[in-house]
Formats: structure tokens, sequence, C-alpha cells
């Protein structure tokens, strides 16, 4: 990503409503799960830090691309980081028995099948695999150049690459479908090319609006059709 959105992330990751819908529904995804856990493209470690708050009983560790951004991750979660490719994992094999990966496989330098591959090879038999996707190729816009997206997947999509991958009982499901309309008018009416990153300090009240619709839909009985978001789950045989 652009240093920039290293530094927009770091700040804004433990307190904006997006960041933090994102990390309780990945929480969600490892119910059921002990072990070691694997974040896969860790960023600056706000996920790492929510998880070992939520679930001191976890042995998480990340891997990060961005030097500077493993430094942050280390310092904000007191996590293993290990500065490495999604690519190339550089760990033995089954040796986690989970790995998420949030919006990682979206990103140019990040060749999906072969990150499959390595998620693959480093769980262990029946470990879970937790991948977030941002939703819909023609959903492209300004921020995803800023911070180096080249791929947005539908969920049937998601399912299809996980699969293809040799992953078992995979489930994916659209989220962040109640503020869907909103994302469609910011990034394909409002926003030009230069427009500024999505990833801003919001007014808490705005905050606190937002949060709670994708809480509320959080709490839904059903899926939404469509949203903003892929959240999958997945299994290595």
């Amino acid at each position: 990503m652009d240093p920039g959105e290293y530094s927009l992330m770091d700040a804004a990751e433990d307190r904006m409503w997006w960041y933090r819908a994102l990390h309780v529904r990945l929480c969600d995804s490892l119910t059921g799960i002990g072990g070691r856990i694997l974040d896969a493209g860790c960023g600056t470690g706000g996920f790492l830090s929510v998880l070992k708050a939520r679930r001191p009983d976890l042995i998480a560790c990340g891997i990060e691309w961005d030097s500077q951004a493993a430094a942050r991750a280390r310092a904000k979660s007191a996590a293993c980081i290990t500065r490495g490719s999604v690519n190339a994992l550089p760990f033995a094999a089954n040796s986690f028995d989970a790995v998420v990966n949030a919006d990682v496989l979206c990103h140019a330098a990040v060749d999906p099948a072969q990150a499959l591959a390595e998620f693959q090879r480093v769980l262990k038999p029946g470990g879970r695999l937790v991948v977030n996707m941002p939703a819909y190729q023609w959903m492209l816009s300004a921020h995803d150049r800023r911070v180096h997206n080249v791929r947005r997947l539908t969920a049937p999509g998601t399912a299809a690459i996980l699969r293809d991958a040799g992953f078992t009982n995979v489930h994916a499901r659209y989220w962040n479908g109640v503020l869907l309309p909103l994302m469609i008018l910011q990034r394909k009416i409002l926003a030009r090319g230069d427009a500024e990153s999505d990833v801003a300090p919001f007014p808490p009240w705005l905050d606190s609006i937002l949060h709670g619709m994708t809480a509320l839909e959080r709490r839904l009985p059903f899926p939404l059709p469509a949203g903003g978001s892929v959240l999958a789950i997945a299994e290595k045989p």
C-alpha cells in the first residue's frame, strides 16, 4: 500500500466503525478454534490486538511485508510478527490451527492461487481458513488504487477460488450490506480519481450510527443478498 495508508490504518483501526465491525466478525469466525492462529497480512496489528484481548487462550502470530507496518503491529499487539510475503510463508507445514486473511488476496502484489496454496500448507489438517474480501469488481475506486487493490470478488467467486485451492466446507457470505447503497454513492458518484482515503476519522456521532448499523446487520438471522465485503470460512481437508 502507499506508505501513508499504513499511517491512516494505524491511527484509525482501533476506533473506526469499519475496522471494529470487521474485527468482531473475524473473531466470530474463529469460534471453536484453539491453538495457534496466523494473521496473514496483519498490517499494523489492529486485529491481532483485538484477538489477544478477546481470546487470550490463543497463540496469535502475524506476518506482514511492510517493515514499518510490521514494527507497528509488534508495538500495538505484543504478538510475534514475522516480516515476509503471503506468497511464500516462512513457516513449516501443519503449523497453525487457523489462518486469517483480511483484505489481502485483493492486493496487486499477491498471487491468490499461490497464497492460498501456502495457507493450506501451513494449516493443520482440519484447520480453518478465514478470508475477507472486498466485493464486486465494478466497485473498484480511488481508494482501491491508493491501497493497491486490483481485485474484488463476489461471494460465489470467493467460494470458488477457495474450492479450487482444495479447501472444503466452504461458506461465503456478504456483509456490510445495509450500508452498501452509501458505499456506492461515495465511491462511484461522489469520489473523484484523486479522492482521499476511505480510512479517516469520522465524527463520533456518525461513527456510532454506522457501527450500529453493522451491529444490527450482524444480528440478522439470515445473510443479506449483497454487501460491500465477503467473509468466507473454509477447512483444510
